[in-house]
């Protein structure tokens, strides 16, 4: 697919910068795949979340041991 884009001059520094060595072309390809994964990946979790059941999540976490974690598990 073909399309015309045109681009504010205010961008133009930011994406010679960050481009790299790929094309313009291949930059905003690029940013569009992320672009639209990103919206994708939203939406699959809210279905996941819509599916989801406090209660259960819940009643999971009621039944984690109450001991401390082990070394390797604790936050700095």
């Amino acid at each position: 697919m073909n399309y015309a884009l045109r681009i504010p001059e205010y961008y133009r520094e930011d994406i010679e910068n960050l481009k790299g060595d790929v094309s313009i072309n291949q930059f905003i390809v690029n940013a569009l795949a992320e672009k639209i994964s990103s919206l994708k990946t939203v939406e699959y979790l809210q279905k996941r979340a819509d599916k989801g059941s406090k209660k259960h999540a819940l009643g999971i976490l009621n039944n984690a041991p109450d001991i401390e974690p082990s070394k390797s598990d604790k936050i700095k």
